[in-house]
């Protein structure tokens, strides 16, 4: 870039810092050093301020940031250096902004252990409408983390996330957010009809709990991908508390045969998983996957099945769940990996009602 320009740019950038600061609502707390304009509302713990805000960022560069996604100083604080780079072309004003959006937020390099013990006082639970269940899971699916069920075909799964995109709706007080779940569905297995079901049962007008859940169909793992970095636009202002992607590996399977191409489908699964996390604890959403299983030819004794996706899902899930048949309508879930909860298996049942205890 020319001197001359550049120097325009800067002048451009100091004017607008100069400008009055937004008047903001009164909270009783100062709103940051720069008089930054903080919504009332905070999300995952970090102030909600307008990407505009951030020092270095002028209107046009504000204009590129939010229409690939990042509409807040928080989104830009979380992003990687290459992202921001393919937005504004150069790697070295990505890591001023990156830095200048981290200063914005608070965000330090160290906290102490009790303070992130504070922080995780405001991670929230999504009933699963399951006793058993939600005492297996220290009581119900958590925010800020993703949570994967892996089964055989019949085990569960599916049903297990139409109910929970029905529970997330009830109120605080009755296991819920009062929130609404964006639903990404890879094997349209999805069904409306069995939300009303499930949300009768459970004291909810069913068409307003259909009304409450968004739907997306993702056809191949781009889409997918895509489905997941277009979420970004919607959480807050749909209010969404949960997302479900049921299932994860399919597409990435069907599309990445033969171990030519395990690389670089690993590769882009990981990208896709370090992607669902960060949305989960940005913006303080429970995440639930769901997982196929793959067979073990050269296992005689245990279990001949394995999750699929292998090492790349294993380290990106916070929470694995593994459900299966048991005698009957009776489904068993094992939590076989957890920063905390330790192994058991608990029952439930799947009925016309919805999975029930």
């Amino acid at each position: 870039m020319p001197k001359g320009k550049r120097k325009v740019q800067e002048q451009e950038v100091e004017e607008e810092e100069k400008e009055e600061p937004v008047e903001v609502e009164d909270t009783g707390e100062e709103s940051g050093e720069r008089g930054a304009a903080v919504t009332a509302s905070v999300s995952g713990g970090y102030p909600v301020i307008d990407v505009e805000e951030i020092e270095g960022v002028g209107r046009v560069t504000a204009q590129k940031l939010r229409e690939a996604g990042y509409n807040t100083a928080r989104d830009v604080a979380f992003a990687s250096v290459k992202e921001l780079a393919e937005i504004l072309g150069s790697e070295d004003r990505a890591k001023q902004i990156i830095a200048a959006a981290q200063k914005l937020i608070g965000l330090t390099p160290f906290i102490t252990a009790y303070e992130l013990y504070e922080k995780r006082r405001g991670v929230r639970r999504i009933s699963t409408g399951v006793k058993s269940l939600d005492e297996l899971l220290g009581g119900g699916i958590e925010t800020k983390a993703i949570t994967e069920l892996v089964g055989e075909f019949g085990s569960g799964k599916t049903q297990l996330c139409h109910q929970l995109s029905v529970m997330v709706q009830l109120p605080e007080d009755k296991g819920g957010l009062k929130a609404k779940a964006l639903y990404v569905d890879t094997e349209n297995t999805f069904r409306p009809e069995r939300i009303m079901q499930m949300a009768k049962y459970r004291g909810l007008d069913p068409q307003e709990a259909l009304r409450n859940i968004l739907y997306a169909r993702a056809y191949n793992s781009d889409h997918q991908i895509m489905i997941i970095d277009e979420s970004k636009k919607i959480i807050e202002k749909e209010n969404i508390g949960l997302i479900i992607i049921d299932s994860l590996v399919a597409h990435f399977r069907s599309e990445y045969p033969g171990r030519e191409n395990l690389a670089e489908r690993q590769q882009k699964l990981n990208h896709h998983i370090a992607q669902l996390l960060r949305i989960a604890d940005i913006y303080n959403v429970a995440v639930v996957v769901t997982n196929q299983v793959i067979a073990q030819p050269d296992v005689f004794f245990g279990n001949p099945l394995k999750p699929a996706g292998g090492n790349v899902i294993a380290h990106g899930a916070t929470y694995r769940v593994w459900l299966r048949k048991g005698k009957e309508n009776v489904r068993i879930a094992k939590i076989f990996d957890s920063p905390y909860h330790p192994e058991r298996e608990v029952t439930f049942r799947i009925t016309e009602e919805g999975v029930v205890d």
